[in-house]
């Protein structure tokens, strides 16, 4: 059975499968697994009735899904929000605060999760800013801004975390389209999603050893508060013909993300798994 979309991009009929709406019910994916979300929390942008984000869905689904779970956002109430909704559904969360800009915090957050949890199999690095639009108006200052919180968080992530993890665990971080062709229009914001690759592929590298997996999860035009900002001061946004005919969810980007920590993908790594209903390659 399916449900109307909940988002249509086009004029036609679309209809996508309860996971879409994260209406279906969890199937243990992730039992017994402990997860460190980081971006776990969701900003508003003062929207009257915001659609799920990527960092909440992920972290509800995880739950959903058998895993306990540190919900660690810059944004502690955001955070703590998430972790009711997963309270609430009858899963086990923590919220944890944390600057990915600062090293020291970095570390805390990566020991005060894996202590909470009792251990630590599973990682997901959901963070990302954007800047100004067009080479003209980038400056220093932005630039080193967000490839700090883009790039150097994820790096300082996975740093804290390699030593720390289970054998056999997984790492997965949250690009963008915009990293393998552009797009935002945000020169800054490319080249970090982008380099989120480079680091990926290192990570996976460096950790095969034990078994460690990372890949990446590359999300298109999706429907979350930050979209419809997006689309609002670019409306042309919201009218690309994306070949399945809709902009995606945050739930979309969790199933994939769920994919990539559970045994069903024990043998990828260093992969790339775009979430774009065909943008990227058909368009």
């Amino acid at each position: 059975m399916s449900e109307l979309a909940p988002v249509v991009a086009s004029d036609r009929v679309v209809r996508t499968p309860p996971e879409s709406a994260g209406t279906a019910p969890g199937r243990g994916r992730l039992t017994g697994r402990r997860v460190l979300v980081v971006g776990a929390g969701q900003l508003t942008y003062d929207l009257e009735d915001p659609p799920i984000g990527n960092g909440r869905a992920i972290s509800l689904l995880c739950a959903r899904e058998g895993a306990t779970v540190a919900c660690a956002d810059r944004d502690l109430a955001s955070a703590e929000e998430t972790v009711r909704r997963i309270t609430d559904e009858g899963g086990t969360a923590w919220a944890i605060a944390a600057d990915v800009r600062e090293p020291d915090q970095v570390e805390a957050m990566v020991r005060d999760a894996r202590e909470r949890l009792g251990g630590l199999d599973g990682v997901v690095y959901n963070v990302g800013i954007g800047a100004a639009q067009g080479l003209e108006r980038a400056t220093p200052e932005s630039w080193d801004h967000v490839m700090a919180v883009n790039v150097r968080g994820a790096m300082l992530t996975a740093r804290a975390a390699l030593p720390v993890l289970d054998d056999g665990a997984s790492i997965v971080i949250i690009s963008s389209v915009a990293g393998i062709q552009p797009g935002s229009r945000i020169p800054v914001y490319d080249s970090s999603k982008a380099a989120l690759g480079g680091l990926m592929r290192h990570v996976a590298f460096e950790a095969a050893r034990r078994s460690i997996r990372a890949n990446v999860v590359a999300p298109g035009l999706m429907d979350t508060a930050l979209g419809r900002v997006a689309s609002r001061d670019r409306p042309s946004r919201a009218r690309t013909p994306v070949p399945l005919g809709r902009q995606g969810t945050g739930w979309e980007t969790a199933y994939a993300v769920v994919f990539l920590l559970s045994d069903e993908a024990a043998y990828i790594t260093g992969q790339t798994l775009v979430v774009d209903g065909g943008l990227s390659a058909l368009r």
